[in-house]
């Protein structure tokens, strides 16, 4: 009957590699300690026949054993710093093995997530579309309930956008940390950051240009290619002028692979690309305004 041994994981590998070259070097200083001191010996005796006045052939068979013993003691401490630059290489591999075990089980960890998210998303469909399903098919028409089965409804269509998203930025956040490139410390800003005061009042959206406008009393500015909760009074006219689309737009999921879904940091008011929000609807409401009169 044929028995197997278990095959050693990368780790394991270069424990016994590293345990080797140690064990190795041990026996190379071992041997070299006993030449140095077989060196001293011979030397300590070559000085005795010379002060002694040993004849010439004495001296010259202590001088060629010395230098023997004194030429193996080099070889032994060449070796034993080549086994020393052995020994650092194998403590590095071992290094980064057990650096890249703990980002592969991060970036386990964060493919799990995004495939928890995945699961669960579908669960949310089905209750929003429940709930749209109790107006819509209902036989009564009530303002209050029309209104709250068109906002349940353009939150799943939010929702929908946000976990895709959210999924595929955590898969490239997972191949980045495998890489050992991911930068966890500074995340892409997260949906939940946006205010949930306000929630009723935005949309969320991706940015084509770099933005600015006025909220209660504060400029806001966001760079272009960038997740941003815009207010909905402003929202018809940077659709109209193409500063911002929907998440599930095509060219959105191609500029999000292509940018990011964080920006390049807030743009500078002189920044010709920047673009007033404020600026740009009380023109077009003039504009409405002197077309009515």
């Amino acid at each position: 009957m044929a028995f197997f041994r278990r095959e050693l994981g990368p780790i394991e590998r270069f424990e016994v590699a590293l345990k080797d070259k140690l064990t190795a070097r041990q026996k190379l200083a071992e041997r070299l300690s006993v030449a140095e001191s077989e060196l001293a010996e011979k030397r300590a005796a070559a000085e005795r026949l010379a002060v002694a006045g040993a004849d010439n052939s004495r001296l010259d068979r202590a001088e060629a054993s010395m230098r023997a013993v004194e030429d193996r003691a080099k070889s032994l401490r060449a070796e034993l710093v080549e086994f020393d630059d052995q020994v650092a290489s194998a403590e590095r591999a071992l290094a980064d093995a057990k650096t890249q075990r703990d980002r592969d089980a991060l970036a386990d960890e964060i493919e799990a997530m995004a495939a928890a998210i995945e699961r669960a998303a579908p669960g949310f469909e089905a209750g929003a579309t429940t709930l749209v399903e109790a107006v819509t098919k209902s036989s009564l028409s009530i303002p209050e309930a029309t209104r709250f089965s068109a906002s349940v409804d353009a939150v799943r269509s939010e929702v929908r956008a946000a976990a895709d998203l959210i999924c595929w930025e955590l898969r490239s956040a997972a191949v980045r940390t495998r890489a050992g490139n991911a930068n966890l410390a500074n995340p892409a800003p997260s949906l939940s950051e946006e205010p949930r005061s306000a929630e009723s009042e935005r949309q969320l959206m991706y940015t084509l240009h770099p933005l600015r406008w006025r909220e209660d009393g504060k400029v806001r500015k966001v760079p272009a290619f960038a997740l941003v909760g815009l207010p909905k009074a402003l929202l018809p006219v940077a659709l109209q002028h193409q500063h911002v689309d929907h998440l599930n737009a095509r060219r959105v999921q191609t500029l999000m692979h292509l940018h990011g879904s964080a920006g390049n940091g807030e743009p500078q008011d002189d920044d010709p690309q920047l673009v007033d929000l404020d600026a740009l609807l009380t023109e077009e409401t003039q504009s409405a305004q002197a077309d009515v009169a």
